[in-house]
């Protein structure tokens, strides 16, 4: 199965999906996060933030801006008079399973944390201006926003979220077994010209653009350490050549089926088994002397990732 392909990708996780929520002794709480893509210099590019070594969730690893649902992102009734959408557009851009309520939330969530941790506010007035969105940016740099400041923003202010930059892209559940766990929507948006994307310098400690490819390379070589799924996402990011692939590609995506992958603790680092792997379901024993020599090169379909010495990396079966 290439693992780049993504059609192919969402009919096998529907035979070997895992997904049974009720079942999982720690229910995941609800996060959002946004891939952020830009064509610079005749290139595609996506953007990344390193994870401060303090973060309790993936430390020091490179991720896509992103976060947790707060309680004020789930005041759905609310929300729908400041986003740029009807409800039943809203419903045929990001439905599927996920009922009103449910969408609303992992969207505002979405535009909320891609604010606070990479500078970018996915957001606009009817009276736009520059000024506008410099002093909510210029706020953000000298103080940690208080909780529900996004909901003062819409209210008092008069701002509009932008669910039409919103596309879907892929629903992950964190493997049982980790500390924290994360049911996650992922968007894509394309970037606004106009606004510039930074850390804050508290969660988030550098930040970067940079191909998938060189994303990837960067992993291998240690200096720009993945989590898992931005790898997976980088992976799946190779197979469209320009803006324009990537664009008919979103227009036409839903969520999948939710990817639960399975962690399996070895005596050097941790294996994860994607949910399309063969033996996702199955006890089996592991070759961990042979995972080192298994690693693969970029590109090559893969459903295992193993970590060893700081770095999670595809391996073959």
């Amino acid at each position: 199965m290439s693992f780049i392909n993504a059609p192919e990708v969402h009919k096998l996780l529907s035979r070997y999906s895992m997904i049974d929520t009720k079942k999982m002794a720690t229910k995941p709480r609800m996060a959002s996060t946004v891939i952020l893509i830009r064509e610079h210099d005749g290139e595609m590019q996506v953007y990344l933030l390193k994870r401060s070594t303090m973060s309790g969730f993936f430390p020091g690893t490179y991720v896509f801006p992103g976060g947790r649902v707060e309680t004020e992102d789930q005041a759905s009734g609310m929300w729908k008079a400041h986003v740029d959408l009807d409800i039943e557009e809203i419903f045929q851009r990001f439905g599927g399973s996920l009922t009103e309520e449910e969408t609303l939330t992992y969207g505002v969530t979405a535009i909320r944390e891609t604010f606070e941790e990479a500078g970018v506010l996915l957001a606009y007035r009817n009276e736009y201006t520059e000024e506008n969105l410099e002093r909510v940016q210029d706020r953000r740099k000298v103080e940690e926003l208080p909780k529900g400041w996004l909901n003062d923003l819409v209210v008092s202010e008069g701002w509009m979220l932008a669910f039409s930059k919103l596309t879907r892209w892929a629903h992950w559940i964190t493997p049982e077994g980790m500390p924290k766990r994360y049911e996650t929507r992922f968007f894509l948006a394309f970037m606004h010209p106009g606004q510039e994307c930074n850390p804050d310098a508290r969660e988030t400690t550098h930040g970067i653009w940079v191909s998938p490819e060189k994303g990837l390379i960067g992993n291998l070589q240690g200096e720009i350490p993945l989590s898992p799924p931005t790898l997976v996402i980088l992976h799946e990011l190779l197979q469209y050549s320009d803006m324009r692939d990537l664009k008919k590609e979103v227009q036409a995506r839903t969520w999948g089926e939710a990817l639960l992958p399975r962690m399996i603790r070895l005596p050097k680092g941790t294996l994860i088994l994607e949910p399309w792997d063969p033996m996702s379901k199955k006890e089996f024993e592991i070759d961990t002397k042979g995972l080192e020599m298994n690693s693969l090169p970029i590109g090559e379909p893969f459903s295992r990732i193993w970590y060893n010495r700081g770095i999670w990396r595809p391996v073959g079966n």
